[in-house]
């Protein structure tokens, strides 16, 4: 018998941690919202991850992760996707008319991608940037909470790895406190995704559990454990890692997909879950 939901009774992080790496000596201003409670994802729940498009969910799947355009699924624990560290590329000329100052340029003004989804990477080094994202993101979060998902992912917290040195962890931290506060405003719980080496900074993160990306392939699913216990979502993209995972973590809910999270009526669709 699986667990039920468990309601996390929350102290609101405040302000965002004390060190500001663009010169500043107090950190990015946040307001203190209080005490919130968030409902945290059943653990050792069959998932699903369907990111890359909707679809009814598999028989006996109680949790689902799907982007904040599409619908959530009733009686069902849901976890609304957004990118908050970079732009998807259907949300390029949102960005690029309205927010062209909080994209991260190189020398030559040119915009920094991911090398690997080509997508732009958002500015986090200065404060005044990173409250003018979180405010954008923020309407996004609150958008999923009013129609009525449960929790928040937010992609991308490591793309300072692919910002040609140019964007700091810390400033990936600062960035994340704006999303947590928004999330738990609206009781809302929020994931840390990915991004192992920051699991010791969960408290600064203001997450509340995680979402995992491969952490068997990459012996990574003990530290997310560490910090979360077993509120922790692990997708693996290869069967081996996924079974891997099933027998040394057997209290995760633990998803495999295929790597292009298509839907079941495309070609390459792959799904399973322990």
């Amino acid at each position: 018998m699986r667990p039920a939901v468990v309601v996390l009774v929350l102290a609101a992080c405040g302000s965002p941690s004390s060190s500001s790496d663009d010169g500043g000596t107090d950190g990015d201003a946040v307001p203190d919202d209080g005490v919130v409670a968030v409902k945290l994802p059943p653990v050792n729940a069959k998932a699903d991850y369907q990111l890359g498009g909707a679809y009814p969910p598999p028989s006996g799947v109680t949790v689902v992760s799907r982007d904040r355009t599409a619908a959530r699924v009733q009686d069902l624990y849901n976890i609304c996707y957004v990118n908050g560290f970079q732009i998807q590329i259907e949300d390029e000329s949102f960005w690029l008319t309205n927010h062209p100052d909080l994209i991260l340029r190189d020398s030559g003004g040119t915009p920094i991608r991911d090398p690997q989804w080509n997508e732009m990477l958002l500015d986090t080094r200065l404060a005044e940037k990173r409250a003018a994202i979180g405010a954008t993101i923020g309407q996004w979060i609150s958008g999923c909470a009013q129609q009525g998902f449960d929790a928040i992912e937010i992609d991308n917290l490591d793309s300072y790895s692919r910002s040609q040195g140019l964007l700091t962890p810390e400033q990936a931290v600062q960035t994340m406190q704006y999303f947590s506060m928004t999330a738990h405003r609206e009781n809302r719980a929020i994931a840390q995704k990915n991004s192992s080496e920051l699991v010791a900074r969960k408290a600064d993160l203001g997450t509340d559990f995680a979402v995992a990306e491969e952490c068997n392939r990459y012996s990574e699913c003990d530290v997310y454990t560490a910090g979360y216990g077993d509120h922790v979502i692990v997708i693996e993209y290869r069967l081996q890692d996924f079974d891997a995972g099933c027998a040394a973590f057997p209290n995760l809910s633990i998803v495999l997909r295929d790597v292009n999270l298509v839907t079941p009526s495309q070609t390459g669709y792959v799904y399973n879950g322990c």
